[in-house]
């Protein structure tokens, strides 16, 4: 009896270790997953986008290894809906997130619209989606898509460090800060430099057979604007050096935009940012996984630069910021390493979207597409590839909202070149064509009538097809936004 089992065990034992080193061999070929999202970080905010006053020498050789998109979007000016789209590969409108959460309640010519002050659990999120596949899901930073019970280890993140419904730093950047999921070690520990240690402690200590998604939200940029102390002195000085007189300014609407980068304040803070990415990037390097791990590097809406009074960065050459349908308000440096796939030091001009992430990360990661899920998201795996781009593509932005950077309730589309942005408060429309004219600056709406027509049409088809909530007029309006 005891002979004929014991071969039988054998044979059980040999077919198990080959199921296992399989299993071991094919996770291992999948590849890691490492995304930066910066809050609030403009489009001209890194040197490798043509800042001369902001200084990121990490990012950008990230950007010298990878391929560098010039004309990447955010699927709307604020954060929660653009980290709702990034999270679904869903428009803000589908998921019914259109507006930062909970909003500011302003009103004007209309009333305010009303949105989720969460992501539906409903949603299925990439991290969902990997994690049902094996990979290890870390989050750290700012999540801002909800309050307890919608943070985001209710939405397939394994580890949530610091994540909460808040969309600045609860307490600031400093400690002692109040934030409800990351108690600080010591007093004066500083926010970004943590949850770069806490990223980097999950690089080591991870389950090395298996294959991981690292999502790291920072809170800065964001507001309250507040130097890092270890690099603001070197831009205080720098700015005496360079600029001479007062911060110009542009008059924007009822706002005022930024012209010129020399915050020094800020600018610490961007270099926080960059010692953060360097130092996860290097510790890839060290535990020899960067040959395995694709890393992207995206801003969740433009840089801060229209306010009442000028917000703390300049967007130039491109129009307005945060808040705003101008290009400042939704373009996006992006960068996107994948190795064995990108050709270092490339640049892609090709319109690409937030919504664009979630099927791109399912293909790099060799798993199928889900249309039905990313409903509004394209590959671009392509592009990344080095191909031809693909017939130009529509893109639409519905911001029905007051935001206090001036902006008031609107919204646009982008067809190939042309770019047509409604104003709802003033009843105007304005018609840009960006291969011409960037900045935004020549509005052909009144000389061609018969392109600003066709796309309102195109405009208003797609908002009726998504249920789009339009703002509706209040009653109490007595003229002027409030």
């Amino acid at each position: 009896m005891t002979t004929r089992i014991f071969p039988c065990l054998l044979l059980f034992l040999l077919v198990s270790s080959c199921l296992v080193t399989t299993a071991q061999a094919a996770n291992a070929k999948r590849p890691n997953f490492v995304f930066f999202l910066v809050d609030d970080l403009g489009w001209a905010d890194l040197s490798c986008y043509g800042s001369t006053f902001h200084e990121t020498p990490n990012i950008d050789a990230l950007a010298s290894s990878g391929m560098k998109f010039n004309q990447a979007y955010t699927a709307c000016p604020v954060c929660s809906p653009t980290r709702a789209s990034i999270l679904t590969g869903r428009h803000p409108v589908r998921v019914d997130v259109t507006d930062w959460i909970p909003g500011n309640g302003n009103t004007g010519k209309f009333l305010q619209v009303h949105d989720r002050d969460d992501l539906a659990l409903e949603e299925v999120t990439i991290a969902e989606v990997l994690k049902g596949k094996g990979y290890q899901t870390f989050f750290a930073g700012k999540w801002h898509l909800g309050d307890e019970g919608h943070w985001p280890t209710d939405q397939g993140f394994d580890t949530n460090i610091g994540g909460n419904h808040k969309g600045s730093p609860p307490g600031g950047y400093y400690a002692p800060w109040k934030n409800p999921t990351l108690q600080a070690k010591k007093d004066g520990e500083y926010l970004t430099e943590r949850l770069t240690e806490e990223s980097i402690h999950f690089l080591e200590t991870r389950d090395a057979e298996k294959p991981f998604l690292l999502y790291l939200c920072y809170y800065n940029v964001h507001t309250p604007i507040t130097p890092y102390k270890k690099r603001v002195e070197h831009f205080q000085e720098k700015a005496k050096e360079t600029f001479e007189g007062k911060t110009p300014t542009i008059v924007e609407h009822n706002g005022q935009s930024r012209a010129r980068q020399d915050n020094a304040d800020y600018a610490s803070m961007v270099a926080a940012v960059d010692q953060s990415v360097g130092d996860i990037l290097n510790k890839l390097e060290q535990l020899k996984l960067d040959d395995n791990t694709v890393v992207c590097f995206f801003s969740d809406n433009g840089g801060l630069c229209t306010l009442r009074g000028p917000g703390p960065t300049s967007n130039l050459p491109l129009r307005s910021g945060k808040g705003w349908l101008y290009e400042g308000g939704v373009r996006s440096p992006m960068i996107v390493r994948a190795p064995s796939v990108t050709t270092a030091g490339t640049v892609s001009e090709a319109p690409v979207v937030s919504t664009d992430f979630f099927p791109t990360m399912l293909e790099l990661a060799g798993m199928p597409l889900q249309p039905k899920l990313h409903a509004d998201g394209l590959s671009i795996l392509n592009l990344l590839k080095g191909e031809k781009s693909p017939e130009a593509r529509t893109l639409y932005w519905h911001y029905p909202h007051y935001h206090g950077s001036t902006w008031t309730p609107g919204a646009s589309i982008r067809d190939g070149d042309w770019k047509l942005i409604e104003f709802y408060e003033y009843d105007e429309v304005e018609l840009y064509n960006l291969a011409n004219d960037p900045g935004e600056q020549n509005d052909l709406s009144k000389s061609m009538p018969e392109k600003t027509t066709e796309l309102r049409e195109k405009l208003k088809a797609w908002q009726k097809k998504m249920n789009a909530k339009m703002p509706q007029p209040n009653p109490n309006y007595r003229g002027g936004a409030k």
